[in-house]
């Protein structure tokens, strides 16, 4: 039986093709087939991931391990189609990679592998991780003193799992700066929140703005904006799940 991180990393040595735009993502992604797509989960990402990629994170396929970059962590991790096919468009991941997606040999499974995937960060998919395993990041770096920022992208659903819950309290409390959330708000939430989710964040002394989750001008301005001693969440707002 063949082991998938020996074909992983063997796989690490394909040529990248050079930066795609955004244009070229929808066929990118068409090159991903199987009946565990989660489409929806996929779609609903894919502006706020190109807009992190392309203007605001610091991070490239040349600094992957540097102890500098910044860490973008999906949380949001059952539906990386959109995901993949960001790290393909900005060289992380060969394009050859992306129609073995969910394939037994492939390192592009169906949630991300950090052991497999260049530029992943963590293995994710079991909901209410992320957003925890961010505080710890975030942590780290300020103990360590240096400058990078962590960002976690998380669905409007998962904020119902009570982990994220007790991340947002103690982020806010202890002023953490360095961590930036992006909740992406496709109105699946079982029951949604008084007052919209951002007011669930701010209650906690957060910094969070609500935006247009298809408008990449919308966006940078959200994850530009200076939040001074606070944590950070960005809603991107998207058309609803069953629409």
């Amino acid at each position: 039986m063949q082991d998938r991180r020996m074909t992983s990393t063997s796989s690490f040595a394909l040529p990248r093709n050079p930066s795609a735009g955004y244009a070229e993502l929808p066929a990118l992604m068409s090159l991903m087939t199987g009946d565990e797509k989660h489409g929806p989960a996929a779609t609903s990402t894919l502006d706020v991931l190109w807009v992190l990629y392309d203007r605001v994170l610091r991070v490239s396929p040349e600094t992957v391990d540097a102890p500098d970059r910044d860490r973008f962590l999906l949380s949001k991790g059952h539906g990386p189609m959109a995901y993949y096919a960001v790290l393909a468009a900005k060289g992380f991941v060969p394009r050859e990679w992306l129609p073995g997606f969910g394939t037994f040999d492939s390192p592009l499974g169906h949630h991300p592998d950090r052991l497999l995937v260049p530029g992943v960060e963590i293995a994710s998919g079991s909901l209410g991780h992320g957003l925890p395993i961010a505080v710890g990041t975030a942590l780290g770096l300020k103990a360590q003193r240096r400058a990078a920022r962590t960002f976690v992208l998380v669905g409007d659903a998962e904020m119902d799992e009570g982990s994220n819950h007790e991340a947002i309290a103690f982020a806010g409390a202890v002023g953490l700066e360095g961590l930036h959330v992006v909740a992406v708000d496709n109105a699946s939430a079982t029951y949604g929140w008084r007052g919209g989710l951002a007011s669930r964040f701010e209650v906690e002394g957060w910094s969070a703005v609500t935006v247009d989750g298809r408008d990449h001008e919308a966006l940078y301005e959200a994850f530009t904006a200076p939040h001074p001693g606070r944590p950070h969440a960005v809603v991107a707002r998207v058309e609803p799940k069953y629409a």
